[in-house]
């Protein structure tokens, strides 16, 4: 099925999930685990869909413009098998996990590029209430923590990298630092923001301006890039633009994409994405400016 076509009657309507979408999503990443709303399930849930749907904006590149309606995001995520950026991968999320029986809702993060951060509603987040403590998760950032943060302040460590949430003093909002092992991470000294964020709920239409600002503007790294990126039990490995890149350990191997048949079946080799005959390969190939 091509991103032209209509989407399954089976994935027609919005809201909840039905039984037929949920039997199809838990294939779709691989999940065999119980049916219940407790924080080992939150983990593994994570996890499968971390190493099973991948980060990618392939057809941002392409220029087809995104559908946040939950029929078109079913059908590309579960039909089509493709992947998606944060809008699309953690709004599909949180519906499975509300219908295991997960509190969720959809939280608004501004991302650090490194000297100030992002808008409003640059990234979304999940916030999931689970016995009465609340944590974050996100299968939408691409290379980021892979088991869901306790708001607690507790750190986690994940192959070599630490991450945690902390409160900014004065205010209502908090922010995830990540630093790298080796480098007295633990204790804070390399620690570096990788987003901010409030626990102040919002619904999908929220994020729909920046979505499309994402998708269409210069100025979002989403248009100057083509990036495919899935997490493995070692590390990552990401097509982006003309380079597949391979992190296992910490150690990064890069090697250049030379054609389009290549481009395509490494595609499909790492991601099971089939993209349509007509896709334009060497478009997403192409090094966009900076």
């Amino acid at each position: 099925m091509n991103s032209m076509q209509r989407p399954s009657t089976v994935f027609a309507g919005g809201g909840m999930l039905n039984e037929a979408q949920i039997q199809a999503y838990l294939a779709r990443i691989a999940y065999t685990g119980p049916r219940a709303a407790t924080l080992d399930v939150l983990t593994a849930l994570h996890a499968s869909h971390l190493q099973h749907i991948p980060f990618e904006n392939l057809d941002i590149s392409l220029g087809r413009k995104l559908d946040l309606s939950t029929p078109a995001l079913l059908d590309k995520l579960l039909q089509q098998q493709r992947g998606g950026f944060c809008y699309e991968l953690n709004q599909a999320f949180s519906l499975l996990l509300q219908s295991f029986g997960f509190q969720t809702s959809l939280i608004s993060a501004r991302v650090f590029n490194g000297k100030d951060y992002g808008p409003d509603f640059d990234h979304m987040l999940i916030q999931v209430l689970l016995d009465g403590q609340s944590w974050i998760a996100d299968v939408g950032f691409g290379d980021s923590f892979r088991a869901p943060l306790n708001m607690n302040g507790q750190a986690i460590t994940e192959l070599g990298m630490h991450y945690q949430v902390q409160p900014e003093p004065g205010t209502a909002c908090f922010r995830l630092r990540q630093g790298k092992d080796g480098k007295d991470g633990k204790d804070g000294k390399d620690m570096q923001p990788q987003f901010r964020f409030s626990l102040q709920a919002f619904g999908i239409g929220d994020f729909e301006a920046m979505c499309l600002y994402q998708q269409t503007s210069p100025l979002s790294h989403f248009t100057q890039k083509t990036i495919c990126s899935i997490a493995t039990p070692e590390g990552r490995i990401s097509i982006s633009n003309n380079k597949c890149i391979t992190t296992e350990r910490g150690e990064r191997h890069v090697r250049t994409i030379h054609d389009a048949d290549e481009y395509r079946r490494l595609l499909q080799e790492h991601f099971g994405i089939h993209l349509a005959v007509d896709a334009n390969i060497q478009k997403l190939m192409a090094r966009h400016p900076a």
